[in-house]
């Protein structure tokens, strides 16, 4: 496709992978917001949209290898890919975040009882909504998908859309709550690992997220 100001940033990371990369290093919302036009995209985070086309052309122009293209996967190796990727490492990652961050909203309480309180309760409850989400899918969704059940697997996909939806919101809460991950002078190993630990999250439920949305949603309801 030709990369415009007026194109989709979902469409957009679908076609040309790599343009994922500067949509993340500028803050770029790719999967929720995967239906926006990048302009769009830009206006609302100051952006010059000319700069990050140019950004994404350097991309696509030094990169030797162009990354799995999965709007031309098979849609079982789609599905298996985003149960190994994503949710198999979430199995364990969403606990051990867990426990981080009770224990520095625990020991580090007095330094910033709000925030700390607040984070803590947004990020438990992102956590329960996942797991309950991806159950949801590997049970009821992946299933269907994979039978080729086509345009009736509409509304199944519409409640995992609404969802990924809450999810991006709790992550956005937790990248305000945080200052954007930067780590406070004061933090401790448990602080400075829970910040990285959810940047990282934030980063892989991203790209999950896309994948979902904007590649294997739209692919399974054209049959």
């Amino acid at each position: 496709m030709q990369l415009t100001a007026t194109s989709p940033v979902g469409t957009m990371a679908a076609e040309h992978p790599l343009a994922t990369r500067v949509f993340a290093r500028h803050g770029i919302d790719f999967c929720c917001g995967g239906g926006v036009p990048l302009e769009q995209a830009c206006s609302a985070r100051g952006l010059d949209p000319a700069q990050v086309l140019a950004e994404i052309q350097v991309e696509l122009e030094t990169e030797k290898e162009e990354p799995q293209r999965w709007s031309d996967a098979p849609l079982a190796e789609l599905i298996e890919h985003i149960l190994t990727v994503y949710h198999r490492p979430l199995d364990e990652e969403l606990p051990r975040l867990e426990v981080l961050a009770r224990k520095v909203a625990r020991v580090h309480h007095d330094k910033d009882p709000e925030r700390l309180n607040e984070m803590l309760d947004v990020y438990i409850a992102l956590k329960d909504e996942l797991q309950q989400h991806m159950m949801k899918e590997e049970r009821i969704l992946f299933p269907m998908i994979l039978s080729g059940a086509g345009t009736q697997s509409g509304p199944p996909i519409r409640v995992m859309r609404h969802e990924h939806e809450t999810a991006g919101a709790a992550l956005a809460q937790l990248r305000t709550l945080t200052d954007d991950y930067q780590v406070p002078e004061q933090a401790c190993n448990s602080w400075r690992a829970l910040w990285h630990g959810l940047a990282a999250l934030e980063t892989a439920l991203h790209e999950h997220i896309h994948l979902e949305n904007n590649i294997l949603f739209p692919r399974a309801l054209a049959g």
